[in-house]
């Protein structure tokens, strides 16, 4: 029986950690952070509370734009369902790590800049977000787990985290505007 019960705890406590990227890493089409993020492109997605009731819909046009230095800026204009506007905009800055280029990531509403990491076609990043929440600024972690589908999709799934607990997810699809 205390056997049952050690398999069980071990099995539980397993399943609680994160995901290790570095299991995707010889998934394809491999993601180029450079490629993806230059140009227009949308985005379509749902916000769900933390019972899986979708909340919010949201569409995104988003610009990306790269000097060359590598620097990369994503510039993300969000329209809800509510008709109400959010704007946010990224800076990638390129890191040498293990030499590769790696990049960091910092937002205009990002507490302060976080380590992105890419392996194939994954790309996750954990970082804390301030949010409008009933006419106030609350701080929310997000951790978010993107996956390139084909050149020109990527699926991304986050969860918002307060206190320790899931209190939302986000879904969303990106895609590329090619001419």
């Amino acid at each position: 029986m205390k056997k049952l019960i050690l398999t069980t705890l071990s099995f539980l406590l397993i399943s609680c950690g994160s995901i290790d990227i570095n299991v995707y890493k010889d998934n394809k089409p491999k993601l180029d952070l450079k490629t993806f993020f230059t140009g227009d492109l949308t985005a379509h997605g749902i916000i769900k509370d933390r019972s899986g009731q979708v909340i919010r819909y949201f569409n995104v046009e988003m610009n990306g734009q790269w000097s060359e230095e590598g620097i990369g800026t994503l510039a993300e204009k969000f329209v809800f369902d509510d008709e109400s506007i959010e704007y946010r905009t990224w800076t990638f800055t390129p890191i040498i790590k293990n030499k590769t280029t790696q990049y960091l990531a910092k937002a205009n509403d990002t507490i302060e800049p976080v380590e992105i990491s890419i392996a194939g076609n994954a790309f996750f990043m954990n970082y804390d977000l301030l949010i409008d929440y009933q006419e106030d600024k609350l701080q929310v972690r997000i951790e978010d787990k993107m996956y390139l589908v084909n050149q020109d999709v990527m699926i991304n799934e986050s969860t918002m985290i307060k206190y320790g607990l899931d209190v939302g997810f986000i879904t969303l699809t990106i895609i590329k505007q090619t001419l």
